[in-house]
């Protein structure tokens, strides 16, 4: 199966390791670093969300007015806008950018932030609405007739979306979480199911999880996996820029100035107890090491808390292509990648490395059908 490749879009310049300026909304950088991705080979781009962020299905019309062929992957929290509502906005930009829209579900899991919108549902209330919220997001895709849904948290007299996606398999939903309430979710409506950079065990467990949580509902959903590559020509060259790139993150947290996971608004970070599952994961994994497996590098998940995707595959472009085909053998096909240095790190992404985990799964995928047909 072919590898999909998601990069992402800030609505500004600003890593863990770059001082952003404190600007909202820089369309220049959005278009700058858009189009690069679109050139250097990314089928398509994640545009985040937060309590205070700018909207992103907005920047997501942006992102795609000034590009030909990128997809955007949307990040959209359910619960404040009617999901009626939110599925004619998200049909109506897939019809405006020629079908290239889809949709990250972020239930979230930190209550303060959740409450800076007004939300004050316990974490399973957030994930059973999530749920209803999907289902009325669907039937306003798909069905043909008006329809009544009548639930605990949504109640809709003869709803019909009068818009239907123009992707003839509708807009693909991606989703995350690994609590069990998660689970639930992803099970029934996930069609990728998105989770952080863990190590191989962690991949196997939780992707299994996942299978089991799907298969009463006849569902097979893909995963993609979050990674933050660190390339260099030599794999010594590699290790000093990780070492760089966390000293970096560690002024800029002694600054008391470093940007969140999302790059949307500056906290100081580096808290060991986050709310969300997936967090703890990370700094599980870290707790075993700084380098785990082959190359995977816990150093700035470690250091900020796990705020978001945080581990790093770090190494020359040949042997990070070959640390991808390990988590593709695992049932991995998206792959979500971004640098600290996003424009510059994007283009050296596109250049050396998506070329070559594309060969690497064309090769094993060629040889696995040889076997098959010498069965």
């Amino acid at each position: 199966m072919p590898v999909e490749f998601i990069g992402y879009v800030g609505n500004a310049n600003g890593s863990e390791t770059i001082r952003a300026t404190g600007k909202a909304l820089d369309l220049n950088y959005i278009e700058a670093l858009a189009k690069v991705q679109e050139s250097g080979g990314f089928d398509r781009v994640l545009l985040a969300f937060s309590s205070t962020s700018p909207e992103s299905i907005l920047v997501g019309q942006h992102v795609t007015s000034v590009t030909r062929n990128l997809n955007v992957m949307i990040a959209h929290r359910p619960g404040f806008t009617a999901p009626t509502i939110a599925a004619r906005q998200l049909a109506t930009l897939d019809h405006i950018s020629g079908g290239r829209v889809g949709v990250h579900i972020i239930t979230g899991g930190n209550d303060v932030e959740l409450a800076q919108d007004g939300d004050h549902l316990t974490k399973d209330e957030r994930y059973a609405r999530t749920s209803e919220y999907l289902d009325i997001v669907r039937q306003e895709w798909t069905s043909a007739e008006p329809f009544d849904y009548d639930g605990r948290y949504y109640k809709v007299d003869k709803g019909f979306g009068g818009i239907k996606p123009v992707q003839q398999n509708g807009i693909p939903v991606y989703f995350g979480g690994a609590s069990d309430a998660a689970l639930q979710v992803a099970g029934k409506h996930a069609d990728i199911y998105a989770l952080w950079g863990e190590t191989h065990a962690q991949v196997k467990e939780l992707l299994q999880r996942v299978r089991e949580a799907a298969a009463p509902y006849g569902r097979s959903p893909r995963f993609s996996l979050s990674l933050r590559p660190i390339l260099a020509e030599t794999e010594d060259a590699a290790w000093a820029k990780a070492n760089t790139i966390l000293e970096k993150a560690k002024a800029l947290i002694d600054a008391g100035r470093v940007r969140d996971a999302n790059n949307q608004r500056f906290n100081q970070i580096g808290g060991r107890n986050p709310a969300n599952e997936g967090s703890k994961r990370l700094l599980a994994a870290a707790e075993q090491g700084t380098v785990l497996d082959k190359r995977l590098w816990t150093g700035i998940a470690g250091l900020t808390g796990a705020q978001g995707n945080t581990t790093s595959l770090v190494g020359t472009p040949d042997q990070v292509a070959e640390a991808f085909l390990d988590y593709y053998d695992l049932g991995i096909t998206t792959f979500l990648i971004r640098g600290f240095d996003p424009i510059e790190d994007a283009f050296h992404y596109g250049r050396d490395l998506l070329p070559r985990v594309r060969e690497l799964v064309a090769q094993r995928d060629r040889a696995a059908k040889q076997a098959h047909a010498a069965e």
